[in-house]
């Protein structure tokens, strides 16, 4: 099977559809990426990276039913899939391979303890 590897923002994406504890739509998901990141981005960036993740096959999606809220408009809820939670553990186990490979005394000159 050829692997596909995530990008930064893609990961981070992913992480973030992972956590949410609700359900997790684009704009749900664009607050928790710029208030865990600290970062300024466009809901437009988050809806092409959830798009190209969906079709990577890491994500799925669902329509929700129209809200009066949104003038009748439905939304479009994601989830991490099988493919998507087994990339993000191997994600997470290279970088704690990769962490405990620095040595101890490099990391304290890092700033890690």
């Amino acid at each position: 099977m050829k692997r596909t590897f995530l990008g930064e923002f893609e990961e981070i994406v992913l992480l973030v559809v992972a956590g949410c504890s609700e359900d997790a739509y684009g704009v749900i998901i664009w607050e928790q990426l710029q208030q865990q990141t600290g970062r300024s981005i466009t809901i437009s960036a988050v809806h092409a990276t959830l798009y190209r993740l969906e079709e990577k096959g890491f994500l799925s999606s669902q329509m929700g039913g129209a809200t009066a809220e949104r003038g009748g408009r439905r939304k479009r809820f994601f989830t991490v899939t099988a493919l998507g939670s087994r990339a993000l553990q191997e994600i997470q186990a290279l970088r704690d391979q990769l962490w405990k490979a620095i040595p101890q005394e490099k990391l304290q000159l890092i700033g890690h303890s």
